[in-house]
């Protein structure tokens, strides 16, 4: 169920000649079937758009994206969406107001003509902790913390190999985020997935993830073991400087 991710010198660059801004300058790592791992790093260090370029939601990028070794530019676009899906931050933006959550689950199955469509829809509603109750539910009648179960059980019916998860608690409650968190570990733990997080928080990574890169300015300054955060193991300044404001917070609340 798991694949392998690699990027390799991956970048952006927007608009020509002297007002061109490279955005990305040049983004590599790597990533093993089954592993959880974390882009983390200030607002605009180019996290988000990382995971953007993995899932072909922005194509303009230079470089290469292999998922299992494979191109993933050369995926066929039904393929890719069955390999990978990505979990978005806001759980009150990335559902329809106006589509129940039987349709936000149903439109998948149809697009890829998946069959045993209200078998499939009610397994992911309970694989995400709610009751099937909830298919005729629309997002106004749902929590925040429901609304983004309701938005990784979107992204598991699928059954996609690779989990794309960008920020996926931030909009939540505290008490919803670990909920959520749990949630997702244990799908893991369950079906074996790999996945991508972009996170701010590094309590986050140190309870769900193997190993995690720091990003500034939309370059990679170091990648280390989960183990690295208790003790601040970074060797690069601004890592280093990320880790300790972060176990500074911990120990302060």
């Amino acid at each position: 169920m798991s694949v392998s991710v690699e990027t390799r010198d991956v970048s952006i660059t927007f608009g020509t000649g002297p007002a061109a801004v490279r955005v990305l300058p040049s983004v590599s790592f790597s990533v093993s079937p089954g592993e959880c791992f974390a882009l983390v790093g200030e607002s605009g260090s180019g996290k988000s758009t990382v995971l953007r370029c993995i899932s072909m939601l922005t194509d303009i990028w230079a470089g290469d994206i292999l998922i299992d070794g494979k191109p993933v530019r050369e995926m066929p676009l039904i393929e890719r969406c069955r390999t990978l899906q990505m979990v978005f931050q806001d759980p009150y933006g990335s559902l329809h107001p106006r589509q129940s959550v039987r349709t936000v689950l149903s439109e998948p199955l149809v697009i890829h003509r998946l069959g045993d469509r209200e078998e499939r829809m009610r397994k992911a509603i309970t694989d995400v902790g709610l009751p099937v109750s909830f298919l005729d539910r629309f997002p106004h009648q749902l929590s925040g913390g429901q609304r983004q179960r309701v938005a990784i059980a979107r992204a598991l019916i699928l059954e996609p190999s690779l989990l794309l998860l960008d920020e996926p608690t931030s909009a939540l409650d505290v008490s919803v985020q670990a909920e959520i968190l749990n949630l997702l570990q244990r799908l893991r733990e369950e079906r074996g997935f790999t996945y991508i997080m972009v996170t701010h928080d590094l309590a986050v990574v140190d309870h769900m993830c193997d190993r995690f890169a720091v990003m500034l300015g939309g370059e990679i300054t170091e990648v280390l073991p989960r183990e690295a955060i208790p003790a601040n193991g970074a060797t690069h300044p601004y890592a280093r400087e990320l880790i300790g404001a972060s176990l500074e917070y911990e120990s302060a609340h």
